[in-house]
C-alpha cells in the first residue's frame, strides 16, 4: 500500500506500508531473531562431549544467548521511538550474523573442539544472542501500525507466532546435526538468518510518522498527516524519563520478579530440557530435542496466547496466582519423579503454567504502572528475561555438587521461585481488592 500526501510547498510525499505488512514483518523479524534462544541447548550434548564441560560451564554455554538478548531489550526498545524499528532490528541481525559466522568458522575449521575453544564459543553465543532482543523492537514497531482497539489481537499474534521459534529450532537442530554434522547445521542456520534478515530489510516499512520524520517535516505535521492515514499511537519524546519513572515505582519491581520466574524461567528451561532429557533419562539427541521443543517450548508459547484470554476474563492477579501454583506443582513433579511418565507430566504442567503466567504478568503492567507503561514494559521484559541467563548455570552448579541426581534436584530452585512468585502475585491481588 502506498499513499501520496503533500508537504507545505505541494511536493508529493510518498508513504508506503500497511498494518498487515507491519505485523507480518515485525513478527518475521522477531521469529528469526528469537530462534537464537535455542542456539546451544539442543546441541549441548555434542558440545559437552567434545569439550568435557562441567555442569556450570554447560549451563553458562546454553544460557549465553539469553544475556545479551535480555539486556539489549531496554536500549533497543527505546531506540525504536526515535526512528522506527527497521534500523534497530537490522542492527541486531548484523550482530547475530557476526556471532553465527564466527561460530561456523570455528566448527568448520577445527578438527575437534577442545576446552581451550570454550571461551570463543561462549563469546560467539553472546553475539548470536543479540537477535533475542528483537522482541522489544518488534512490539512498538507493530503497535504503531494499529489502532487501540486492535492492539490486543495484533500483539497476541506477534508474540504467539514469534515465540514458536525456539521450540521449532529445538526440534529441528538435532536432526540437522545427524544429517550435516555440527558445522553444517550451524552453516544452514547462518544462511537462514542471512536470508531472513534480507527479506526483512527489503519489505519492512516503519509506521507513517517515522517515514514523515525522515522527510524533514516538523513533528506536529508528521503526526497530523500520520493521524489522517489512520495511525493512533505515537512515540513518546521522553523514553528514558518513562524508564526512570517506572523504576521509581515499587510495583514495577514486583512485576520484574514475576516475569523473572515466568519468562526467564521459560527461556532457561527451553535450553535446559534437552540437556535434562539427554543426561538424566539417557535419551538420544533427537528424542531429547523433541521433548524439549514440543513438550515444553512450543506448548508454553501456545499457552501464552490462551493465557491472554484467561487473564482478560479473570484478571491478571488471579491468573498469576493460579499459574504460578501450576509452576510449583510441575517443578515438584520433576524434582521427585521416579519415572519417565512422571517427569513428562511435570514438564507439561510447568509448560502450560509458565505460558499462562507470561500473559498474566503483561496484563498487569499497564494496570499498575499506567503513567509509564513503556518504561515498565522495558524493565519487566528486559530484566525479567535475565532469568534465562542466570538459571541454567545455577542448575549446572547443582549437578557439579551432587552428580547426575542434580538434574532432578535442580528443579527445587523452581519450587522456591514459584513460592516467591505466588507470594508476590497474592500481594498484587490484595492491593487490587483494596483499590
Amino acid at each position: 500500500m502506498a499513499a501520496n500526501v503533500a508537504n507545505a510547498v505541494g511536493t508529493p510525499l510518498r508513504l508506503s506500508g500497511s498494518p498487515s505488512l507491519g505485523l507480518g514483518m515485525g513478527t518475521w523479524g522477531f521469529f528469526i531473531g528469537f530462534a537464537a534462544v535455542a542456539l546451544y541447548g539442543p546441541a549441548a550434548k555434542f558440545f559437552q562431549a567434545q569439550m568435557h564441560l562441567s555442569g556450570l560451564a554447560l549451563g553458562l554455554l546454553v544460557a549465553a544467548p539469553q544475556l545479551t538478548g535480555s539486556l539489549l531489550r531496554i536500549p533497543f526498545g527505546a531506540w525504536v521511538d526515535r526512528g522506527g524499528g527497521r534500523i534497530p532490528m537490522l542492527t541486531l541481525f548484523g550482530l547475530s550474523l557476526v556471532g553465527m559466522a564466527g561460530l561456523v568458522y570455528v566448527l568448520m575449521t577445527m578438527k575437534a573442539l577442545t576446552a581451550s575453544v570454550y571461551p570463543v564459543v561462549l563469546v560467539f553465543g553472546f553475539l548470536s544472542g543479540c537477535g533475542v532482543a528483537s522482541f522489544s523492537v518488534g512490539v512498538p514497531q507493530v503497535s504503531y501500525w494499529f489502532p487501540q482497539n486492535r492492539q490486543g489481537t495484533a500483539l497476541g499474534t506477534y508474540g504467539g507466532l514469534g515465540n514458536l521459534a525456539p521450540g521449532l529450532f529445538t526440534l529441528i537442530l538435532p536432526y540437522a546435526i545427524a544429517a550435516w554434522g555440527l558445522g553444517g547445521s550451524y552453516l544452514a542456520w547462518l544462511v537462514f538468518l542471512a536470508i531472513g534478515a534480507t527479506v526483512y530489510a527489503v519489505f519492512t516499512r516503519d509506521a507513517y510518522v517515522f517515514q514523515l520524520r525522515k522527510m524533514g517535516l516538523p513533528e506536529e505535521t508528521c503526526r497530523d498527516i500520520a493521524r489522517e492515514r489512520g495511525q493512533e499511537l505515537f512515540p513518546k519524546t521522553a523514553v528514558w524519563d518513562a524508564l526512570g519513572l517506572a523504576a521509581k515505582d515499587i510495583r514495577s519491581w514486583g512485576l520484574v520478579a514475576l516475569y523473572f520466574v515466568s519468562f526467564g524461567g521459560f527461556l532457561a528451561l527451553t535450553v535446559w530440557f534437552p540437556v535434562y532429557w539427554a543426561n538424566m533419562h539417557h535419551l538420544d539427541a533427537k528424542t531429547a530435542g523433541m521433548l524439549g521443543g514440543l513438550g515444553f517450548s512450543l506448548l508454553a508459547a501456545v499457552m501464552r496466547i490462551a493465557g491472554g484470554v484467561i487473564a482478560e476474563r479473570f484478571g491478571g492477579e488471579r491468573t498469576a496466582v493460579v499459574s504460578f501454583a501450576g509452576v510449583l506443582a510441575g517443578a515438584l513433579l520433576l524434582a521427585v519423579a521416579a519415572s519417565f511418565a512422571q517427569a513428562l507430566a511435570g514438564e507439561l504442567v510447568i509448560a502450560i503454567s509458565m505460558g499462562v503466567a507470561n500473559a498474566a504478568v503483561f496484563k498487569m503492567v499497564p494496570k499498575y504502572v499506567p503513567n509509564a507503561v513503556g518504561g515498565a514494559a522495558g524493565l519487566v521484559g528486559g530484566l525479567g528475561a535475565t532469568g534465562g541467563f542466570i538459571l541454567p548455570p545455577a542448575l549446572g552448579v547443582v549437578i557439579d555438587s551432587v552428580g547426575s541426581a542434580g538434574y532432578a534436584y535442580g528443579f527445587y530452585a523452581y519450587v522456591v521461585l514459584a513460592v516467591a512468585a505466588i507470594a508476590v502475585a497474592v500481594a498484587f491481588m490484595r492491593s487490587d481488592a483494596k483499590a
